[in-house]
């Protein structure tokens, strides 16, 4: 039976409403326990930790713990350094396959970019994960105070500013579960992303602040999560039913899985407008600080229905669903909270109704081809590596990735057919991630991603940068060719190249430049490679050239006895962002030598790097320096 499963979904942020939820029958042990190794990497700092650390953070065995790991590293969803266990960008295609199958940050993150640019704040969009809030945009403004938040990472809807406009459509039940998990955990440790809750909030408070929302169709967090920090939210409500249920976002809640159940605060939104000013003035009177001073004669969900019901909720049934929050954050040194809504909420509302105009305008999701083969490679896996290698932990997590854009609810059988299992196995696969969360049942007999996959390594994952995606592919480089590797990009002024990552060769005699160091672009391979990419390359005949063979080679140009070769590294939109090359000492061999023996090793390299990127570069954005 796997150890502290149950605890690792509490510790998400899920409530447990009638002690440790029981591990179905048939639930694939070695796959809750390979969740469990992922999400306590994903909570460690910096996404690492030893395996000793991990023994005790997940209370398996250490034997059992070597053999998930060395699942996941065959997997290229963790990577080993010595001792120490790190989360790797290739994970990051299961939380991808969420976003994919949600199409919100592909159609809206545009509208949240240009929003924040507008306002030079940052704007973000979450969505509702049971009792509290999960990010799947982030657009952050760089300063010396920024926000830390990242996608993927989960908040209690108490402390936010979307929260109380999901929970104006909770249900008895849901609310129920809030105030166990409210008990349970009054300090907030669940919720990792989030310091500690130093002063306790009554529960009637957040009541209040649904209640309200449900009216005003916004909502507001002064300063909830710490001191300083101001947000303000508007929900987006998507055109009908069919559409949201379409995206899989039926299953976005993890509470309410039937999608008209979840509409909530958007609903209300155009109620407000629906309803006569009278009606809407005595609903808030009625919801209002006057009678509702009384923390006992809040019920929660009933005052939310009573204000939904007085503002007109009731006749916009066609108003469509809320799908997501759009919010806009600051500082109190920027703006106070009674600001955000004088001056900023006029915009983000603007924006939201330019995100829905996008929602009802898009055209059907076109699904793309399924996964393919991996039932197979896994087979090969396990004869290769034998016991080491957890065939169940490997076909579980597959699963996942048969979900993505028009794949957003997927039967039995489809499951079965993109991912090359058994039904037997893909079933016993689904009721495991059900249990974990992962998965949750869709209409129609169908099943849905839910927000959750994204505590599958995704937040540390979301800023990653190029450098650290190269840096073990450069060391193993190194290792190989016993020379000297680096990554380097183009200054913005285009003339000099700056190393932005290295690995040393192991040479007495070997290229040593420092991370940051600066050359000349046309005199390098490195700069030759990226120049050949501008538009006014074909001037150069050297540029042409090296366009056309797709790598250079500088042999004692830059400096006496110093040769080496570069290839360029793409992004998923195929522009060249970056270089790696090779550097030698010229005596250790002819430039044909050199090309035949480095280059096809240096190709490889960069296609592994290439391979990452495209995956941690899908929904975030990737710094290259």
């Amino acid at each position: 039976m796997p150890a502290n499963t149950t605890n690792a979904a509490a510790r998400d942020g899920a409530a447990v409403p009638d002690g440790p939820a029981a591990v179905p029958d048939e639930a694939v042990a070695p796959l809750l326990r390979g969740i469990a190794v992922l999400r306590r990497l994903t909570e460690a700092d910096g996404g690492a930790l030893s395996l000793s650390a991990l023994e005790r953070a997940t209370g398996l065995a250490r034997s059992t713990v070597d053999r998930l790991v060395a699942t996941l590293a065959r997997m290229d969803y963790v990577r080993l350094d010595g001792r120490d266990v790190h989360l790797a960008p290739r994970l990051m295609e299961l939380g991808n396959a969420y976003l994919a199958a949600l199409r919100l940050p592909a159609l809206l993150a545009g509208r949240a970019d240009a929003l924040a640019d507008e306002l030079d704040e940052s704007v973000s969009l979450a969505v509702g994960d049971r009792d509290g809030i999960r990010f799947i945009h982030q657009a952050t403004r760089r300063r010396a105070m920024s926000l830390s938040f990242r996608i993927g990472d989960l908040l209690p809807a108490e402390r936010t500013a979307p929260g109380p406009l999901f929970a104006a459509g909770w249900t008895p039940a849901d609310w129920h579960r809030w105030h166990e998990r409210r008990a349970a955990d009054p300090r907030d440790d669940r919720f990792p992303a989030l310091p500690p809750r130093e002063h306790a909030s009554a529960d009637a408070e957040f009541e209040r602040r649904a209640a309200r929302a449900a009216l005003d169709g916004w909502a507001l967090d002064d300063q909830l999560i710490e001191p300083g920090l101001v947000a303000i939210s508007v929900p987006v409500r998507a055109p009908g039913t069919g559409w949201a249920r379409g995206t899989g976002w039926a299953a976005d809640t993890g509470w309410t899985v039937g999608a008209g159940e979840v509409a909530g605060a958007g609903d209300v939104a155009g109620a407000r407008e629906m309803a006569g000013a009278g009606d809407v003035a005595r609903a808030r009177e009625a919801a209002g600080a006057g009678d509702m001073a009384g923390a006992g004669d809040m019920a929660g969900a009933g005052d939310v229905a009573r204000a939904r019901e007085a503002a007109g909720a009731g006749d916009m049934a066609g108003a469509g669903e809320v799908v997501c929050v759009a919010s806009v954050v600051s500082h109190t040194s920027r703006h106070t909270a009674q600001d955000l809504r004088s001056a900023l909420l006029p915009r983000l509302r603007a924006a939201v109704a330019a995100m829905e105009d996008d929602l009802r305008t898009a055209p059907p999701a076109q699904p793309g081809p399924p996964p393919a083969g991996l039932a197979v490679w896994t087979g090969a896996s396990k004869q290769e590596l034998g016991r080491e290698f957890v065939e169940s932990l490997a076909r579980g997590l597959t699963v996942l990735t048969a979900f993505g854009e028009g794949r957003a609810a997927l039967t039995l059988t489809e499951i079965a057919r993109a991912t090359g299992l058994t039904r037997a196995s893909a079933r016993r696969a689904l009721i495991t991630h059900e249990h974990a969360g992962l998965v949750a049942p869709a209409p129609d007999r169908t099943y849905a991603l839910t927000p959750r996959v994204l505590s599958l390594g995704f937040p540390p994952l979301s800023r990653t940068s190029l450098p650290e995606i190269a840096q073990p592919h450069l060391t193993t480089l190194a290792g190989r060719v016993h020379e000297s590797a680096a990554l380097a990009v183009l200054s913005d002024t285009g003339d000099e190249i700056q190393y932005t990552a290295r690995a040393a060769g192991g040479r007495v005699l070997s290229a040593r430049v420092t991370v940051g160091t600066r050359l000349p672009a046309h005199a390098t391979a490195l700069g030759r490679v990226l120049l050949a990419d501008r538009p006014d390359a074909t001037a150069s005949p050297v540029l042409r050239r090296v366009r056309e063979e797709g790598h250079a080679l500088v042999d004692e140009e830059l400096e006496a006895g110093l040769r080496a070769v570069a290839v360029p590294v793409r992004d998923r939109a195929g522009r060249v962002v970056a270089a790696v090359n090779i550097a030698m000492h010229a005596a250790r061999g002819t430039t044909e030598e050199c090309l035949t023996r480095v280059l096809p090793e240096l190709r490889h390299t960069a296609d592994l790097v290439e391979a990452e990127l495209r995956v941690a570069g899908r929904f975030c954005r990737v710094a290259v320096v």
